[in-house]
């Protein structure tokens, strides 16, 4: 989201996220609280779901993607014995049942559910469905029937089992991958039906709990009168490339990444740093020069070419750097 107005501000932000409110809601507030002119988040969490929010400030916005796109790790709980309308608590109960699998049960159904699957979305989404919200229709009473979309799972681990109602379990996906329809798929496998009662995103690409900040340490909780003004930025970002750590790393002199920078292709046999084993096999190159990340390229036909670039002013601007 942008803004007429506000100050220039770049990187990114990572919040805790808490209960209650939506990402949009807290990537609101946070443009307005910090007086910036663009920002937007890497993933969607619901609004009963807490943990690693990424904020992107200004610059940072154009490495969304590459977030969106990312690993991401979560720690759910699920609740047998009713299936929910929502799929989590806030939903009306569906159906219910008295079987309670044990842990055996559980971790026998999970390899089905892992790898490249398809995965029926839950109705309460966001997803469109002829020009108009999933959500928007259920909540008119006319639930729309969604097909099953690709989805990728890496890993679902039990990790606790509180009381033969609730499981706790650690998920690591790819992007897309619903929580809720996962819960509920888990507790179908295993003969009975649940909803996700407890969600929390632990990772989101190279950000995680280490990385954020609470509504509280931002200062979030104060009004305009209470909080220091003078201090706009309570905790300072991170670069935008600190989005891109996951991407494998190439090397460049300074000429080759000027060639880059003005949309020329840098024939590989000509990079003077040398190419990497199975260079043309990694769809994205994070191309550095030195401790600089300039942007992002592909290999193709034996050559390198940009795909989006981050650091035209070290070429073009006043603060242009020496790398010799």
């Amino acid at each position: 989201m942008a803004r007429k107005r506000g100050r220039d501000i770049h990187g990114w932000l990572i919040l805790d996220k808490p209960l209650g409110p939506s990402s949009t809601t807290m990537v609101n507030r946070l443009l307005r609280f910090f007086d910036g002119r663009k920002a937007g988040h890497g993933g969607t969490l619901d609004p009963l779901a807490s943990g690693v929010l990424p904020i992107a400030f200004g610059k940072a916005t154009s490495t969304i993607p590459y977030i969106m796109d990312a690993t991401k790790r979560y720690r759910f709980t699920l609740s047998f014995g009713e299936s929910r309308t929502t799929d989590d608590r806030e939903g009306d109960v569906l159906a219910t049942s008295d079987v309670r699998p044990s842990d055996e049960d559980i971790r026998a159904v999970l390899p089905s559910l892992c790898g490249d699957v398809m995965q029926v979305p839950p109705v309460f989404s966001a997803l469109r469905v002829g020009g108009q919200r999933a959500y928007d229709l259920a909540r008119a009473g006319r639930p729309p029937e969604l097909p099953p979309r690709p989805a990728r799972i890496d890993s679902i681990t039990l990790v606790d089992r509180p009381d033969a109602d609730t499981a706790v379990f650690d998920v690591q996906s790819g992007k897309g991958v619903y929580m809720r329809s996962l819960a509920r798929d888990i507790a179908l496998a295993c003969g009975t039906v649940g909803h996700i009662s407890v969600l929390r995103r632990t990772k989101c690409g190279p950000f995680d709990l280490s990385h954020a900040c609470s509504a509280e340490q931002l200062g979030l909780d104060k009004t305009d009168e209470t909080r220091d003004k003078a201090c706009v930025l309570p905790v300072p970002l991170l670069e935008a490339a600190t989005a891109l750590v996951d991407i494998p790393a190439l090397a460049v002199t300074k000429a080759e990444g000027k060639t880059l920078i003005c949309g020329q292709a840098v024939t590989l046999a000509h990079l003077e740093g040398g190419v990497p084993d199975g260079v043309e096999t990694v769809p994205l190159w994070r191309v550095m020069i030195g401790e600089h990340v300039i942007g992002l390229c592909r290999v193709a036909e034996g050559r390198l070419r940009a795909v989006r670039m981050l650091e035209n002013h070290l070429f073009f601007g006043e603060q242009d750097v020496d790398y010799s």
